[in-house]
């Protein structure tokens, strides 16, 4: 119990190697991925844990999965999590990295970059948008939030088991191996000299950055990305407000974008079928 307790804390999860799982949603993806031999993400579950109110349906996906599953009181599973209400079933989990190069040897058409990202709700939001629109990968840079912590799982509502996440990669070496590959960089930025509108007009017609592999690359929720960084990008890209708010927080901003692209690749496919 104390063991699976600890691993709501950063450094017991690296040394480890483990995380945890909680709840309905992201437990049930986890096991579903788990008993997928064609997943796009690589995970393994030490052990699946229920209460005494838990569904039988999680034993029998754990069977299906070959997870080991183990009961516990209701006591020992509020203790166990990190969830300021828990629920009946959580999971011990230890995923496969995956790296940049390898994201990227696989063509990739969309993918997102969140640079010193720290908020797990936005993080977690961003992995959960990218997985409904289909991109690629999502890949968080030196200097985010962990994408194992327990909010950041919770957040993902399972997306963190369907959408390959790369972690750690410092921003320079992103941008020079997107470059490499043939990935465009697409940075947001409030004064950006490209606007969002202009580029899904273009796309319309077959052409331009979202008709082509592309990478949107989003700063800290506090102060942006660095005009520096933006400027390494391929395009600084607006989103235009049309009302009176200032601005669109981080997650917002991310699903935008990446529902821009994913209409993109809706049409580009439309038009080769033709």
């Amino acid at each position: 119990m104390k063991q699976v307790a600890r691993l709501s804390g950063r450094p017991v999860r690296a040394s480890r190697g483990r995380f945890l799982v909680e709840g309905h949603g992201p437990v049930t993806e986890l096991l579903a991925a788990v008993a997928d031999p064609g997943s796009r993400v690589g995970v393994v579950v030490d052990a699946l844990y229920t209460g005494p109110d838990a569904d039988p349906a999680y034993a029998r996906a754990a069977a299906a999965a070959r997870v080991e599953v183990r009961t516990a009181s209701a006591e020992v599973m509020a203790a166990m999590a990190d969830a300021v209400t828990p629920q009946p079933v959580l999971a011990v989990a230890h995923s496969v990295d995956v790296g940049l190069q390898q994201v990227l040897d696989g063509r990739p058409r969309t993918l997102v970059v969140l640079a010193q990202v720290r908020d797990p709700g936005n993080a977690g939001t961003v992995v959960r948008a990218a997985d409904a629109s289909g991109a690629d990968a999502v890949v968080l840079t030196t200097g985010s939030v962990d994408v194992h912590a327990p909010k950041v799982v919770r957040s993902t509502a399972g997306s963190l088991f369907h959408v390959p996440v790369v972690t750690g990669v410092p921003l320079d070496d992103v941008l020079a191996a997107c470059r490499a590959a043939g990935v465009r960089t697409l940075a947001t930025a409030a004064d950006g000299e490209t606007d969002l509108d202009a580029l899904q007009d273009e796309a319309a017609t077959g052409r331009g950055a979202l008709t082509e592999p592309h990478a949107w690359v989003m700063g800290n929720e506090a102060w942006g990305l660095p005009a520096a960084d933006a400027a390494r990008a391929d395009h600084r890209v607006s989103i235009p407000i049309l009302g009176a708010a200032e601005s669109l927080n981080l997650a917002m901003a991310a699903t935008v974008c990446l529902y821009a692209s994913a209409r993109a690749r809706r049409a580009a496919a439309g038009q080769d079928r033709a």
